[in-house]
């Protein structure tokens, strides 16, 4: 028996709600980490080669992320409540997951890169 909270027709609501929040702040976390690091003139050609396709790839993970939490927080249904619960819920957790997974490796990768 599912709790009434966890209803479709509540969890629906609940995503696009803190979807939108996710996203906003998915995004303003790139822009506090990459606005000042690139006004201080670092650039990814200053990584090694590994350095740089992890940089590359973890910047893609979240690219994609930040698209999937946006998806997940639009106010659209798809075709059904109960279809827009599953794919919502899956493109939530898949995004939270690429932006912890692809953050991480795109620090890792500047950090391990030169100090000016």
């Amino acid at each position: 028996m599912t709790h009434d909270l966890m209803t479709p027709e509540k969890n629906v609501q609940r995503i696009m709600w803190t979807g939108t929040a996710w996203f906003a702040a998915a995004v303003g976390s790139v822009a506090i980490v990459m606005g000042p690091l690139l006004a201080s003139g670092w650039r990814p050609s200053v990584l090694t080669e590994g350095g740089g396709v992890l940089f590359w790839v973890g910047s893609a993970f979240v690219a994609l992320s930040i698209g999937l939490i946006g998806w997940s927080g639009c106010p659209i249904l798809e075709v059904s409540v109960p279809v827009a619960d599953h794919n919502k819920t899956r493109t939530m957790q898949v995004g939270t997951l690429l932006f912890i997974v692809g953050g991480a490796a795109a620090m890792v990768a500047i950090l391990l890169g030169p100090a000016h």
